[in-house]
């Protein structure tokens, strides 16, 4: 899930070197945290939130398929 949140993270912000991602893993809950540059935290974001709620769908979705639960967090 890792290389998800990395590919559409790195084509929406204006300095992909600054990405990081972290997965944490515990009680049964997959941590995702996610650090971008100041500048690009807004675009990460989106207007009232919906690119990071887009990305929570999929990420949703795909631990569906895995028979998981995953929660993004944006530091």
């Amino acid at each position: 899930m890792k290389e998800l949140v990395e590919y559409i993270v790195k084509s929406i912000v204006t300095e992909p070197d600054k990405v990081n991602i972290t997965e944490e893993n515990s009680e049964g809950v997959l941590l995702i945290k996610l650090e971008v540059s100041p500048q690009d935290k807004g675009r990460v974001i989106g207007r009232q939130g919906r690119v990071a709620e887009a990305m929570r769908t999929l990420l949703r979705v795909k631990a569906a398929q895995d028979d998981t639960r995953v929660r993004l967090e944006i530091v």
